[in-house]
């Protein structure tokens, strides 16, 4: 199923919108943490901080977006209150596993450096999704007249892959050319998660 049109089955009904809501808060809260995860015992840049604090910021934005639909619902990351738990779950931890196992294999990092270089690529992997992803929501949300908003979340996202962008250029010239790779492994884990919530949303409408 296409993209926009899962969204636009996924909005169409409170439980599944809130689950969706959920799940992307779940997402940008372990992106968050995973940047926290990398920092330095000692040299953490600003931009680094900042991009934890946002990541984390998105995840209560999102959460806080529920109680428009539905306050007695989605109150924690519970497997049943996400959209397809296991593939989401997987997801940012396969990406996370793969690129390490690439960036190792091309750069030869002490396990410090090579913390620091799995927060550049996955990071910009996600944000280049995250670009794609969330003005599709905005369009549909817009379309359907939503009290739901992410407007606020698409320009603070922009921002920070620029931001990645600036600093995979002070970490690799040749940065672009492993950049492709690491966006090949998060596009094949992004289909298996959408075809896993593609698939759960069909089985409610029909149900």
């Amino acid at each position: 199923m296409e993209f926009y049109n899962l969204l636009e089955k996924i909005v169409q009904h409170d439980e599944s919108h809130a689950k969706w809501l959920n799940t992307l808060s779940f997402m940008e809260n372990a992106g968050a943490r995973k940047i926290s995860a990398c920092e330095h015992s000692t040299k953490v840049d600003l931009i680094q901080l900042k991009h934890a604090a946002e990541e984390h910021r998105h995840a209560y934005y999102l959460k806080k977006q529920i109680l428009k639909i539905n306050p007695q619902i989605c109150k924690s990351y519970e497997n049943y209150e996400l959209l397809a738990s296991v593939a989401t779950k997987h997801y940012l931890h396969s990406l996370d596993i793969k690129s390490c196992k690439y960036l190792q294999e091309k750069f030869r990092l002490t396990k410090e450096e090579l913390k620091y270089a799995a927060y550049l690529f996955v990071t910009y992997a996600i944000e280049v999704r995250a670009d794609e992803l969330y003005p599709v929501y905005q369009e549909i949300l817009t379309k359907t007249s939503s009290k739901i908003m992410v407007k606020s979340i698409i320009l603070e996202e922009e921002g920070h892959l620029e931001e990645m962008i600036s600093q995979l250029n002070e970490f690799s010239e040749d940065w672009k050319a492993h950049a492709e790779n690491i966006l090949m492994i998060e596009k094949r884990l992004h289909e298996e998660w959408i075809s896993a919530i593609a698939k759960e949303i069909l089985e409610i409408n029909y149900a």
